[in-house]
């Protein structure tokens, strides 16, 4: 039995770098190819070096188990976090220790099954009418479906959010949104950081990207300070009439704030990209599109509309998302920091050192997958899921910090992907490369563009 004596001792294997900026020029230039290649050396644990700080890589469902769930309380979130912070503010993706349990509690009713189930009415209005949007007759050009499902998801979360038109600010929000993303990306891996104070034309973009959307949210939110209990039965008004169980306190319009546009940011772009993402799959094998839509028809009939008790017999329907969330997981990589020093998996981890885990490398596991890099939506199957470990699969992370929209999510996808197959078929164009783009969100490059051809023809 390993001693707490050996752990200690025991060195972590490190991966060779460049003598000044250690192995910050490998990581930066293909972050994806960088996280599979340290899996495959086959360590417990690897350390790299960023600059000038250690960091702690971990690829072993137990050791992610471990930082998630088991000692999760000894982990704050990374400091890459704070770079999308002026915008996202306090909520709950941000803050931590017991302010985040006070308001993760306050937030999660509006999650739960029975409000769900109101949504699936919105999820239906929007996909359809972007399916009538895409019955040109002549359409000749391939369609643009990464654009296409941020328009959906944009017009998808704005609406169970706020139950509001705000169409009319649709486009000003999805630029404002496309510039935050990017400037925290672009925070996290730049070697030169600039104050937000100094009026850079790149920083007066962002912030008045954050003022856009800032600015219209706290108006919906003033619209509602004089509603009554119930006048509104979206996630605003569920969230506004969330009380604590011991205080009776109910949020402040900053907490209200920042918790909007968490759901606001995480509902749109992390959905949008896996939809992309699955239809891109779905066009690349076909025989597996064919037998969604037969599914689909089975449970739905030809016109028969999704809600939240039909789609869950959409199993086959279900595991292709799973798989596409395996392949292509938004959350691509999740970081966290020690509070106070640990030991993972017999290896000593020091105080306030940065751990980063890869879903999409984890997900690409041999030991975890067969077959890591195909497309198989059976890897689904119960019989397999329970032979794997459960942090082998974390596409919304884990543990207490499970992502509070993760069924809200699925339950989205199920719909789009049920009422789009059943009308159409993807056809990839031949020419475009597509590459995965890890910024905040795992994203395909330069957008993913496919061919329509509508079922029967």
């Amino acid at each position: 039995m390993e001693t707490i004596q050996t752990a200690t001792i025991r060195r972590i294997p490190k991966i060779k770098g460049n003598l000044l900026f250690g192995n910050t020029f490998d990581l930066v230039k293909d972050p994806l190819r960088f996280m599979v290649d340290a899996m495959g050396r086959n360590e417990r644990i690897t350390q790299i070096r960023l600059v000038n700080r250690n960091c702690y890589l971990i690829f072993r469902a137990e050791d992610i188990k471990h930082v998630l769930q088991e000692n999760n309380r000894n982990y704050t979130k990374s400091d890459a976090y704070k770079a999308i912070q002026l915008f996202l503010g306090n909520g709950l993706l941000n803050s931590e220790g017991d302010f985040w349990r006070r308001q993760r509690k306050l937030a999660q009713p509006a999650f739960h099954r029975q409000r769900l189930a109101l949504l699936t009415e919105p999820m239906n209005r929007a996909t359809l009418a972007m399916l009538r949007r895409w019955e040109q007759p002549d359409r000749t050009q391939p369609l643009n479906i990464s654009e296409e499902t941020m328009k959906l998801t944009l017009e998808i979360v704005s609406e169970s959010l706020f139950s509001a038109d705000v169409r009319k600010h649709l486009d000003h929000v999805s630029d404002s949104l496309t510039t935050i993303i990017e400037y925290a990306y672009d925070s996290i891996h730049s070697y030169v950081h600039l104050p937000l104070s100094i009026p850079t034309p790149r920083n007066r973009k962002y912030k008045k990207s954050v003022e856009r959307i800032e600015r219209l949210i706290y108006e919906i939110i003033a619209g509602r300070q004089n509603a009554k209990a119930g006048d509104h039965l979206d996630l605003l008004g569920m969230l506004m009439e969330a009380q604590d169980e011991e205080t009776g306190e109910r949020m402040n319009p900053r907490q209200l704030r920042d918790e909007v546009t968490t759901i606001f940011m995480a509902g749109h772009e992390t959905t949008a990209n896996a939809l992309a993402w699955a239809f891109y799959l779905l066009a690349k094998h076909p025989a597996v599109a064919r037998q969604v839509r037969q599914e689909v028809s089975e449970v739905l009939g030809t016109e028969g509309l999704p809600t939240y008790e039909n789609v869950r017999n959409l199993s086959y329907t279900t595991r292709v998302i799973q798989e596409t969330l395996r392949l292509y997981p938004p959350a691509w990589v999740i970081g966290r920091k020690t509070i106070a020093a640990d030991q993972i998996g017999g290896y000593a981890i020091p105080a306030q050192a940065p751990i980063l885990m890869s879903p999409y490398a984890v997900h690409r596991h041999p030991e975890y997958w067969p077959n890591p890099d195909a497309f198989d939506p059976d890897n689904f199957l119960p019989e397999r899921e329970k032979q794997r470990p459960t942090y082998a699969y974390f596409p919304f992370g884990g543990g207490p910090r499970l992502c509070i929209g993760n069924n809200f999510a699925l339950m989205e996808m199920q719909v789009i992907l049920a009422l789009t197959v059943r009308q159409f078929d993807f056809q990839p164009t031949g020419t475009q490369r597509v590459i995965p783009e890890p910024v905040i969100t795992l994203r395909p490059k330069d957008g993913l563009r496919l061919y329509l051809n509508p079922v029967g023809n």
